[in-house]
């Protein structure tokens, strides 16, 4: 294998570049149905396939339930990739200052870093699950190595698809869909207020962990993982949070009759904040 060269066309599909035996084939699975469902769409298109999975250390237990469930029903092994050090290391580095949408050094530091000590200078292929129905594309990693393929997208696969496909394969979607509409750590700053209550709900320990990362810095200072509410505030309207959703999904069903709930409260939560999150570690 050539180090660091590609000598890929732009215009080459993912089924050609899918043949290819002297480059890396890689898929990142972020415990999230999109991916997940990458994993099961390319399982017989893509041989040698490496999947890897970027751990923080601070993901929902459901999401390593979702991983095992995965690897057990395609017969894979999914590779668990961690920084050198953990996100309590990188906060103090970067002086307590939290992560934010405007200032990802958690996904830089434990997602994309990670990744790229994994690929070395290899040429490598990279798997993307986003889907025809999204206005977002691209690979975050810098390295020319890396060339991201999005087969979703190519093949004009929307939403319903990934649910069908999830559905028909007995995988089914991971169980934070209950109440949670995407992946990432349990304190992830893309959270709505609705799913940073039911945190509260699911995990009360998690959501006082959060807490107290926004409260206690030795210099007094006060950051906040949502830009206009601390957990605090955010706590003590709870039952309003939780109320005002539960009457738009009631209207939304009423609305779309033939949505799955999973997908009425994922358009709520939309409604609410419709940020397009990273797709690193939200897919």
């Amino acid at each position: 294998m050539i180090k660091s060269e590609l000598n890929i066309s732009l215009d080459a599909s993912y089924r050609d570049l899918a043949k290819r035996t002297d480059v890396r084939h890689i898929l990142g699975l972020s415990g999230g149905k999109d991916s997940a469902a990458l994993a099961i769409y390319l399982r017989d298109k893509v041989p040698n396939m490496e999947y890897f999975f970027c751990d923080t250390g601070k993901e929902l237990k459901e999401t390593y339930e979702y991983l095992e469930k995965l690897e057990a029903r395609l017969g894979i092994e999914i590779i668990r990739l961690k920084a050198e050090r953990g996100f309590d290391h990188f906060l103090k580095m970067y002086n307590g200052f939290l992560p934010s949408p405007q200032a990802r050094w958690c996904t830089i530091m434990m997602k994309i870093k990670p990744l790229e000590k994994f690929i070395g200078d290899d040429p490598a292929i990279s798997y993307v699950g986003i889907r025809a129905d999204e206005n977002r594309s691209g690979y975050m990693s810098t390295k020319d190595s890396i060339r991201a393929v999005f087969p979703f997208q190519e093949d004009g696969l929307v939403k319903e698809d990934i649910f069908r496909i999830l559905e028909e394969s007995g995988l089914g979607i991971p169980k934070y869909y209950e109440w949670r509409s995407r992946s990432g750590c349990f304190f992830c700053f893309y959270q709505r207020k609705y799913e940073w209550v039911m945190l509260h709900e699911k995990h009360p320990d998690l959501f006082y962990e959060a807490m107290k990362y926004e409260e206690e810095h030795s210099d007094g200072r006060k950051y906040t993982w949502n830009r206009d509410e601390s957990l605090r505030e955010i706590l003590v309207r709870k039952e309003e949070i939780i109320a005002a959703h539960r009457k738009k999904v009631e209207k939304e069903v009423a609305r779309k009759s033939n949505k799955s709930l999973v997908e009425v409260m994922e358009s709520v939560l939309d409604e609410e904040d419709d940020t397009i999150p990273c797709f690193t570690c939200h897919l």
